[in-house]
């Protein structure tokens, strides 16, 4: 089955400001409570977070999740025009 183009935006979105922290995915894993491989999966856009996945992840990047998702809201129009 083929990623949303939500998903993908999202899962781009969380690797752009883990890779601009300079964090790898195990560090992002052990900074939620997640599993490295849910880590990749969410950033390959293969898996949908919950809001309590994205609450934990946008904690761990010390960002909040409007700003987040606001990011995220731009890059889908931004891929729409």
């Amino acid at each position: 089955m083929q990623p949303s183009k939500l998903d993908q935006m999202l899962g781009l979105e969380i690797q752009r400001r883990r890779t601009e922290k300079g964090w790898s995915q195990e560090y992002l894993a052990e900074m939620t409570g997640l599993h490295r491989t849910y880590i990749s999966q969410l950033e390959r856009g293969l898996k949908s977070p919950s809001v309590r996945v994205l609450s934990h992840i946008t904690n761990a990047l010390s960002i909040t999740m409007s700003e987040f998702l606001r990011a995220v809201e731009e890059s889908l129009s931004a891929d729409r025009e």
